[in-house]
């Protein structure tokens, strides 16, 4: 840190400390870069390519209760320092961690993480700091048919999780997590809390798939719970290039998001060696969720996609608590690992997304195989993840997450490396880039969409102070479509001074 920042290190931590002192509270949650937890804090799950040290925080803030955050908005604002906000860590360009611009500080909320349950209600209070793991451990202890649908990583947060949309395997059945928000609390830019009745219904739709953080601070969400049979079924079918996987994940487009609502067919792709012939090959892997028995199953898949040759030893039946395991690759673990919160990681990461809404010809998928060999074995993959289903049954403007019917499937990009260096960074970064161009010609266009939750800054970028709506509409209609004009006016009313900002984040009309 320069000199400029150690001062403004210095002013902000007497003023959060004042602050604290003078309503009784601890001030052993700030973490100064010069305290040996500050480091381990600063890691997040997703570390931004190029650099394992982009800015840096100031101070990491970890609040318990809402006057505290209250204390840390109050010090920003009179220091005319940027908050960041984090409930998990998992932002895919680091944007709840970092900052373009100096100086800043992280408020994490991972104290706020009280998760409670009204069973006769099937209605959950879910603080924004608690993992998608630990709502899911919370529901196993009450019941063995109450769930959420909500996505399979464990660690991820559930403030941006929420806040962005929230796919998860269940999602053909159940909508995303947003649809079954039914109220929230949020703290604005002047400390206020608001619930649904006092924020009224702009703000509250705002929230539920706009992202949370361009328009205050979620403090908790009370969502609908769903109810779920006592038996599952998973399966995971691989087949290779050599077993036929390019015409089944061809057939796949057709009938992927028209199947049985119960059923969710997802695809994962990676490029291997294979032990056949020693060379590259693409491994298809069909991995799968059924809400109900393997002998209901099993008659459907036979209808519906034959071609994949499922039988009844491929398929595990199990309860949905044990499913989330077998999805977040935790097999015969106990259940308590959903509580952990990190995944310790160096590994460096770039993801994309796109929406697919006409099938991908066969030559169109054999480019997309030669792209997966460039990379080294393992390290990149696409994920097909369907719709149709409950998800078509959502106008596009009932929240702001607009990718809704006309959807065959969204794919996510993934690549991974573990080289630092900004040479190592570029050359991977540009491969996705490169495939991301080859991709223009199959996917939606006009605007070519993308999933807010798999943040992308390749799609546009705000100005380091404040942004116009022209400039942030680049990214902004690809995100949301229509709904970016009516979070632009929801955010110049509720925070026209633009206080709660990032490189992606909502702008004002009034301080552009």
């Amino acid at each position: 840190f320069g000199s400029s920042s150690t001062h403004n290190n210095h002013d902000f931590l007497e003023c959060l400390t004042v602050q604290l002192q003078s309503s009784n509270s601890a001030t052993d949650a700030i973490y100064s870069p010069s305290n040996a937890t500050y480091a381990s804090l600063l890691l997040t799950q997703n570390l931004r390519p190029g650099s394992t040290t982009p800015n840096k925080p100031l101070l990491i803030f970890t609040p318990f209760y809402d006057h505290e955050i209250r204390a840390a908005i109050h010090c920003s604002k009179k220091l005319g320092l940027q908050i960041r906000v984090r409930s998990g860590g998992h932002d895919y360009e680091g944007l709840s961690s970092t900052s373009r611009n100096n100086p800043f500080v992280v408020v994490d909320l991972r104290n706020l993480r009280t998760v409670t349950i009204s069973a006769d209600e099937k209605t959950a209070w879910v603080q924004v700091g608690a993992t998608l793991g630990q709502l899911y451990h919370t529901l196993a202890q009450k019941s063995r048919t109450l769930a959420f649908t909500a996505g399979v990583c464990p660690t991820v947060g559930v403030g941006g999780h929420f806040s962005g949309g929230g796919y998860g395997m269940m999602s053909r059945k159940h909508a995303i997590a947003a649809d079954n928000v039914v109220d929230a609390k949020v703290m604005n830019a002047d400390g206020k809390i608001f619930d649904r009745r006092s924020m009224g219904e702009d703000l509250f739709w705002a929230i539920r798939g706009g992202g949370g953080t361009s328009f205050g601070i979620v403090l908790a969400f009370k969502v609908n719970l769903v109810t779920v049979p006592e038996t599952v079924t998973v399966f995971n079918v691989t087949r290779t290039s050599e077993q036929n996987a390019t015409q089944l994940v061809h057939r796949w487009q057709y009938i992927a998001d028209k199947v049985d609502e119960n059923l969710l067919l997802r695809l994962f792709l990676r490029s291997v060696t294979s032990p056949v012939t020693g060379n590259r090959t693409v491994i298809a892997s069909f991995t799968t969720l059924y809400l109900g028995g393997v002998h209901d199953l099993l008659p459907l898949m036979k209808q519906q996609f034959p071609e994949l040759g499922l039988v009844e030893k491929d398929c595990t039946e199990m309860s949905w608590i044990e499913s989330i395991l077998f999805f977040a690759g935790l097999q015969n673990q106990p259940l308590d690992i959903l509580l952990n919160r990190t995944t310790p990681s160096t590994v460096f990461f770039k993801g994309k997304s796109d929406y697919v809404t006409e099938p991908i010809p066969v030559d169109g998928l054999q480019g997309i195989w030669r792209f997966l060999h460039e990379e080294a074995e393992n390290r990149a993959e696409l994920q097909f993840s369907p719709y149709g289903g409950v998800l078509s049954s959502f106008s596009e403007s009932e929240t702001p997450f607009p990718h809704r019917s006309g959807n065959i499937f969204m794919i996510h990009y993934g690549v991974m490396w573990d080289s630092q260096g900004n040479q190592e960074a570029e050359k991977h970064v540009s491969w996705m880039r490169r495939l991301y161009g080859y991709m223009a010609a199959y996917v939606s266009k006009s605007p070519r969409a993308a999933y807010f939750n798999y943040r992308d800054l390749d799609l546009g970028i705000n100005n380091s102070g404040n942004t116009s709506y022209e400039q942030a509409s680049v990214w902004g209609l690809k995100y949301f479509k229509n709904n970016f004009k009516r979070l632009v006016r929801v955010k110049t009313k509720v925070d026209p001074t633009n206080f709660f900002r990032n490189e992606q984040s909502v702008p004002s009309l009034y301080s552009s």
